[in-house]
């Protein structure tokens, strides 16, 4: 069965067959509608006149939409049950007959029948410069007995590739499933940040009051919505200007104020700074945060990438530079071992050794491109 189901500007789209399979509560045809209108929003070059045929079963990454959507003539070769199964076709309407036989396995395209037939690999997309990864998109053909197989794929391509340890390594597998029990139940990503930033502030209150357990508890269950939030955005394909305001809002600020009302905490059990020492400490945690997103910011202006992804290390170092999740570690270990006065004091320590290496990182990156452009190790090879 053959459904047009958008006719905007550029290419028609129009999907064959029908799927009862669901990817985190949206049916592949769904979510192949809502990726081409993502690709035309963000006007991307998209050939106009001709017709796009999308198979109900396949999913298939972002960046492929516009990718086959800009060349007619091209059948996008995926994943299937058995081996490599042409998923989606860009053709003209005098073609729409002989793609649509191809795609049903009802022809194996013989010669090839004029078309040009190649794999997400084959197309050179491996870097992705938004998430600061190097990966190979996936198109694959789905059914509702592997729809977890997928949904999992779906949710692991949704990751940065420079991003930090905990976020990594230790969040995915449960965010994985809690975005899959929310998705089920319709609940918004707007929703999942609204109760990260109630308890930021919970945490916020009870370092202040130096119930340091119970706020480390409030925060980290704080920063493992930040991370659920985001992917249930990108899953479900529901993502908002406001929402991302919102969620990055929440994220740039409230690190600071932690701190603080932390060291202030302190007094309540005993372990105050002194005067000296508590200007010390977070003067040197606030100054660092503040100075390291300045050196970001000169690295992506002057240098035309973000420093965390130029070179390999570079990228293993963002896993546990001075940031939240890895400073968190650190509170976290100092309250275990009774004394949070240690553990703030350690987050001060690493931030001016942090700090000092991304300045020796960003002199280096500086001087090298003198000699011409900076590129990403992603992009190599």
């Amino acid at each position: 069965m053959l459904k047009t189901v958008d006719e905007g500007a550029g290419p028609e789209l129009c999907i064959l067959g029908d799927c009862d399979a669901l990817i985190f509560g949206r049916s592949p045809a769904d979510r192949t509608a809502r990726q081409l209108a993502k690709a035309r929003s963000g006007k991307q070059k998209m050939a106009d006149g001709a017709v796009l045929l999308v198979r109900a079963d396949a999913v298939l990454d972002q960046p492929l939409i516009p990718a086959f959507a800009a060349e007619p003539g091209f059948v996008l070769v995926g994943d299937g049950p058995t081996g490599p199964k042409p998923l989606a076709a860009h053709v003209t309407t005098e073609d729409v007959e002989k793609a649509t036989a191809i795609l049903t396995g009802r022809s194996q395209g013989g010669d090839g029948g004029g078309f040009s037939f190649r794999t997400p690999a084959e197309l050179r997309l491996n870097f992705w410069k938004s998430l600061r990864k190097r990966e190979t998109p996936y198109a694959m053909a789905v059914s509702a007995a592997d729809a977890g197989r997928a949904e999992w794929r779906i949710f692991m391509g949704t990751y940065k590739g420079a991003t930090d340890i905990v976020t990594k390594h230790l969040w995915p597998v449960p965010a994985f499933h809690a975005t899959r029990w929310l998705a089920a139940r319709g609940v918004t990503p707007n929703a999942v940040t609204t109760v990260g930033a109630i308890l930021m502030m919970l945490a916020f209150w009870l370092f202040w009051r130096g119930d340091f357990a119970l706020g480390l508890i409030a925060a980290w269950l704080m920063t493992f919505l930040d991370t659920v939030d985001g992917k249930l955005a990108c899953t479900t394909m529901t993502s908002s200007t406001w929402g991302d305001i919102f969620d990055h809002g929440i994220d740039l600020v409230h690190p600071p104020f932690w701190y603080v009302a932390w060291a202030l905490g302190l007094g309540a059990v005993g372990l105050a700074y002194s005067d000296d020492m508590f200007w010390l400490v977070i003067g040197a945690i606030l100054g660092g945060y503040v100075l390291q997103r300045v050196m970001e910011g000169i690295a992506i202006k002057w240098l035309g990438l973000e420093i965390h992804i130029w070179r390999k290390i570079d990228t293993l170092f963002r896993q546990i530079t001075a940031r939240r999740n890895p400073n968190l570690i650190l509170m976290t270990a100092g309250v275990v071992a009774g004394r949070p006065d240690l553990g703030l004091t350690a987050v001060a320590i690493w931030t001016v050794a942090c700090l000092v290496l991304h300045g020796v990182q960003l002199i280096h990156a500086l001087w090298v491109r003198r000699l011409g452009p900076l590129t990403s190790w992603m992009t190599k090879g």
